[in-house]
């Protein structure tokens, strides 16, 4: 995955709107059978979770049959906030009217309403009423995700609270949603050589192509050894990330290459089996050129259009090639940055776990826990390793369950001031989404600075509902990132207007 995970079109086009942060990483965890529900993070109890029940415009009319809500008071103020959502934000005086006072006490109606800002085309599929005072209904999230709702309002009729919990999904397979590969084009499985280690990866091209006449892609996967080459890893062997982009770009008329990185899929670790710790940036970095280097060498490759793709720590190495700082390499003509690391890799590590703790403790359980993790960082960078002694239960050390030497690395690299050593001009793609619970678009304000610094032709794109896995997700549940759930159409139509106008 891209970080751990804690219980973490056109020339100068870009978009301004910066979303409010991402909360709290959710603890991944097993998937739950069949038919159960799960409880989602973001919304469960919360006045998201209650506003979550009326984000959509697809409630039933008198002229399509489908559920209706009863005309009881709860019914009446759900109905009511399925049709006011319609024309989001919702007027402040219209919450008041509609909310109660003790709800409204947690937050204001604009914090409301910015807390509705990834609920979008949501669709409701079922409803149930219990009491007059409370309805439970279930709702689609762009035909996918689903959640059921129990609503309930006070003895005045005004909304008063909500649970809300995620519906376990019930679509066939994760590969149902992998777009397909464009006819006549080809996945071969290739190898080359990095650093002494047998590289192995997937070449996808068409078969019968000129050669010198394609654009060529290097997708870079995220966080080191445990990422293959499609942003797979133990544990979730279905997130797919870079297969769905390979077989978006196949259809755009561009080859890609993408790899196991050494530690991962069939590479492994190779001639660092024994002494996997030894592995360090270097290492990766060598990898990335010599990857460019074999994806330039294809008979059908333009060497004059290669474009780099990064995803979460792989948008470093991609700025560190872009840049030309990860040894000689072919020149890149264009960086696609899918929610990429913004800031050094240490320093998010450190704001995740501490947004975690906060979002779990107060008083002086909070403040000792935060000592801990900024001595475990201070430590990190001065000599390598973790410091003796973590508090018990903090679960600290289970972030770094890969040889240290790369993750520490890493960290010398601000990738802002990688950033701001691209050539000038050079075109950049960069996400960022109101739903990635690794990574947030406020985070990533840092690194569109050090890119506006190298006068880079920035296409910042601000994806909504999307996961960090480039799927559409509402949850930021790291559960959900194997799930079946289909990738961005946002991203796929902003991507292909960005390679046609560059490459």
């Amino acid at each position: 995955m891209g970080l751990p995970k804690l219980a973490f079109p056109g020339d100068q086009a870009e978009t301004t709107t910066i979303y409010y942060p991402a909360p709290a990483p959710a603890t991944g965890r097993p998937r739950p059978g069949p038919g159960r529900w799960r409880r989602s993070a973001l919304v469960a109890v919360t006045v998201a979770g209650l506003l979550l029940a009326g984000c959509g415009s697809s409630h039933p009319s008198s002229a399509v049959p489908g559920p209706a809500f009863p005309r009881t008071p709860a019914g009446v103020q759900a109905q009511w906030l399925l049709q006011a959502l319609e024309s989001w934000p919702i007027p402040d005086a219209a919450i008041r009217a509609h909310f109660a006072a003790a709800l409204l006490a947690k937050g204001s109606p604009a914090e409301l309403n910015a807390s509705l800002a990834k609920w979008k085309q949501l669709g409701l599929v079922s409803v149930t009423s219990k009491q007059p005072n409370s309805v439970e209904f279930v709702v689609s999230v762009r035909g996918g995700q689903r959640f059921r709702v129990d609503l309930t309002v006070d003895a005045h009729g005004l909304i008063d609270a909500s649970t809300t919990q995620e519906v376990a999904p019930t679509a066939p397979s994760p590969a149902s949603v992998i777009p397909a590969l464009a006819p006549g084009w080809v996945a071969q499985p290739v190898t080359f050589e990095a650093g002494g280690v047998t590289i192995h990866g997937t070449y996808t091209h068409p078969g019968n192509a000129a050669a010198g006449t394609l654009p060529a892609a290097l997708l870079i996967p995220g966080y080191g050894s445990s990422t293959d080459r499609n942003d797979n890893a133990p544990g979730q062997p279905d997130r797919n990330t870079f297969e769905a982009v390979a077989n978006w770009l196949s259809a755009d008329g561009v080859a890609s290459l993408r790899y196991d990185k050494l530690g991962s899929g069939q590479t492994g670790w190779g001639r660092y089996a024994a002494h996997p710790e030894q592995a360090g940036l270097g290492t990766y970095e060598q990898e990335s050129t010599a990857a460019l280097r074999f994806l330039a060498g294809r008979r059908q490759a333009d060497r004059a259009r290669l474009v780099v793709f990064g995803h979460s720590e792989g948008g470093i190495y991609a700025l560190l090639l872009a840049a030309g700082l990860a040894g000689p390499a072919p020149e890149v003509r264009a960086v696609v940055l899918l929610e990429p690391v913004p800031l050094r890799f240490l320093d998010l590590i450190e704001q995740s776990m501490i947004a975690s703790i906060r979002s779990q403790y107060t008083g002086a359980r909070a403040r000792s826990m935060e000592q801990t993790v900024t001595r475990m960082i201070a430590s990190l960078r001065r000599t390598g390793a973790l410091p003796p002694g973590l508090a018990p239960g903090v679960g600290l050390a289970q972030v770094f369950q890969r040889p240290l030497g790369e993750a520490v690395q890493i960290d010398r690299y601000d990738p802002a001031a990688v950033a701001a050593m691209l050539p000038a001009h050079t075109p950049v793609l960069l996400t960022c989404s109101n739903a990635d619970g690794t990574i947030s678009c406020a985070q990533e304000g840092h690194l569109a600075a050090g890119l506006r610094q190298a006068r880079a032709r920035l296409d910042y794109v601000h994806l909504d509902g999307v996961d960090h896995f480039l799927k559409e997700d509402i949850t930021g549940i790291s559960a959900d990132y194997n799930e079946s759930l289909p990738f961005s159409a946002q991203l796929r139509a902003a991507l292909k207007t960005f390679l046609a106008s560059n490459l």
